[in-house]
């Protein structure tokens, strides 16, 4: 997919605009060579389908190199595009005009940790992992986290609002942003909210730049809520025959007044392949669908009677079976199979749309026969895993080996709009966590009122009034004349 930068209203990246990011950053941290830069040209979407070079990539290190850089691109009218881990599945980071790739990977530092307030303050390209590693030394953890946590980086988790496989407990990343300091689109400096826990002063300006994906500026510090470690936690696998079955039990668990961490679906085809990519072997034989259920506290006797709980209302309602893991191997091997989902079925087949739609919880048990009807229809078969307890369904789009091309970029098309305007019917939204970024961008107006996309429009306008702030993500808007 290629968008030319001049043919849609931005100039040329000139020698003298390279030469100025040198003197902001240094040379060393400017790349300009082809294969170095390639790496930047897209995320963990499809490289043929999303993918696009930046002409220059940036490695700033300070705030105040990156205001630099951005006044200087509103000043020469070229779009830049920041950039996090490249794990992202919307291609949000995408340079999808060229121009100036600005990557965070050198800014992970930590900042403060207070544990008077329970905050830690770290710049937006720290990895997540190893900030939950570091505030675990002090009995400490942020509970926003995604499931990508070993590569993700906090600015990208905010960029996208991301969430895990904890979110029906602890929420998604942004309840745990208090602070976030902010490079606006026109290069000023700006931090928002602190380290409270009541604000109504004025607009909410930190949430909406949450989930904003990059589009109204970029995030390079962040204050976030820490919580108690919790002191114990154990897990169950319930296994059923049908996912019908499994999906219909979720609400009936959350109707009975207890809150599980998480509770993660995984059909058949799911679990089989991530197992065979993990050489893993989990009594699947007679299942056609999994739960994975997790539940922490503080009291071993209440997660336990919890527990106990959970599991006779799975068995009261189908369940073929439900194993505990309770020691940390047998729960890191369980959660290992869920994790890995998604790269075993990059080996398995590649090509392929992974999609993360979201519907209200009652409302799952009516996706799943619509997904059948839809992967008969269409040729292709779609599993379906993801965060049960919230409603987040990654159905997977995955293409028959003898399909060709055309054909595949054709029934997957129609596919998705016919997917998106049933999880719309539904109550739903077609993205929960992972964003609209371009991916998704084609078919957001086929789901959400016009006002609603014009109201978006209008806030990006009064914020990048140049239109270079991670341009041609979420929606189009034309650029400024020169």
């Amino acid at each position: 997919m290629s968008y030319p930068a001049v043919e849609l209203g931005y100039p040329a990246l000139t020698e003298r605009i390279v030469s100025a990011l040198r003197e902001i950053v240094g040379e060393k941290l400017v790349l300009v060579d082809d294969e170095r830069i390639q790496a930047y040209a897209h995320d963990e979407t499809s490289v043929t389908e999303y993918g696009h070079a930046p002409d220059v990539v940036v490695l700033p290190t300070t705030t105040e190199q990156i205001a630099r850089i951005v006044k200087l691109a509103n000043q020469e009218r070229i779009p830049i595009t920041p950039r996090g881990a490249g794990s992202g599945l919307a291609g949000g980071a995408i340079p999808v005009f060229g121009g100036i790739l600005l990557s965070l990977e050198k800014m992970n530092r930590l900042i403060e940790l207070d544990l008077d307030t329970m905050t830690v303050t770290v710049e937006a390209g720290m990895v997540t992992n190893d900030l939950a590693h570091l505030v675990q030394e002090q009995d400490l953890f942020f509970a926003g986290y995604p499931m990508s946590v070993e590569t993700c980086y906090i600015g990208g988790n905010i960029a996208h609002n991301a969430g895990g496989g904890k979110a029906i407990k602890y929420g998604v990343t942004g309840r745990y942003i208090l602070g976030l300091e902010l490079v606006t689109p026109t290069g000023e400096i700006v931090w928002l909210g602190g380290k409270l826990a009541k604000n109504v002063t004025g607009y909410d300006l930190k949430n909406l730049v949450i989930g904003s994906e990059g589009t109204l500026g970029i995030v390079t510090k962040a204050i976030i809520k820490l919580l108690a470690y919790p002191k114990t936690a154990s897990d169950l696998l319930v296994l059923f025959r049908t996912p019908r079955e499994a999906i219909d039990v979720v609400p009936v668990i959350m109707r009975h007044g207890i809150t599980p961490t998480g509770i993660e679906f995984m059909d058949r085809l799911s679990f089989q392949t991530s197992c065979t990519y993990l050489n893993e072997t989990l009594p699947y034989q007679q299942a056609g669908a999994m739960l994975l259920i997790e539940v922490d506290g503080n009291d071993a006797a209440q997660v336990e009677a919890e527990l106990i709980a959970i599991g006779d209302l799975c068995e009261a309602h189908g369940a073929i079976e439900v194993y505990v893991a309770e020691d940390r191997n047998t729960i890191e091997r369980i959660w290992s199979v869920r994790r890995n989902i998604a790269e075993a079925f990059k080996v398995h087949s590649p090509i392929q749309s992974l999609e993360d739609i979201v519907v209200p919880i009652n409302r799952i048990p009516d996706v799943m026969p619509e997904l059948e009807r839809l992967s008969q229809r269409y040729g292709m078969q779609i599993p379906c895993y993801g965060h049960a307890g919230d409603g987040n369904l990654h159905a997977t789009l995955v293409k028959d080996p003898a399909m060709d091309t055309a054909s595949w970029l054709r029934n997957k098309d129609l596919c998705l709009r016919e997917l998106y305007r049933i999880v719309h019917d539904l109550g739903g939204k077609i993205s929960g966590e992972h964003g609209i970024g371009l991916k998704r961008k084609p078919y957001l107006s086929d789901v959400t009122n016009p006002i609603e996309i014009d109201l978006m429009r209008a806030i990006k306008r009064a914020w990048d009034p140049n239109n270079v702030m991670n341009p041609g993500k979420i929606f189009d808007l034309q650029p400024p004349p020169t």
